[in-house]
């Protein structure tokens, strides 16, 4: 949690400073001038604003052990992995930006799996306790 919240942080960071190296790194293009209603820059400032509050958000998280927002957003990442896929399947995205939602979807299956074990482990030592204290 606290990994991917400071790569969130980050990588908004990077889209307030520079959102031509965003875009780039999204494998968008860069517009060279701007056309009329185009507001390219204003959604890149917008969603690097979120990333960095969603960074903060996870290391905060991170820091206090919330398990249970480690558990909600498992769906959700899991909802954004779903859309950005069709985005990009159904033309309204680059090809590129599948990454982005390979991320997400690999970070909902991380910490699923990462929270099931931490669950049986816990349950394996709890029986076990209770063995110990029967015998």
């Amino acid at each position: 949690m606290a990994v991917f919240g400071v790569l969130a942080a980050a990588l908004g960071t990077v889209g307030l400073v520079s959102p031509a190296a965003q875009l780039s790194m999204l494998g968008l293009a860069t517009p060279g001038e701007r056309g009329s209603g185009d507001h390219t820059s204003a959604f890149v400032t917008a969603s690097s604003m979120a990333a960095v509050n969603m960074g903060v958000y996870y290391v905060l998280a991170a820091l206090a052990d919330w398990r249970a927002f480690f558990r909600w957003t498992v769906p959700f990442r899991l909802l954004t992995c779903t859309v950005f896929t069709v985005a990009v399947i159904g033309g309204r995205a680059p090809e590129a930006f599948i990454g982005v939602g390979v991320w997400e979807g690999l970070g909902a299956v991380a910490t699923g799996v990462a929270l099931l074990h931490e669950r049986r482990a816990t349950s394996n030592a709890a029986r076990s306790r209770v063995r110990t204290e029967t015998t």
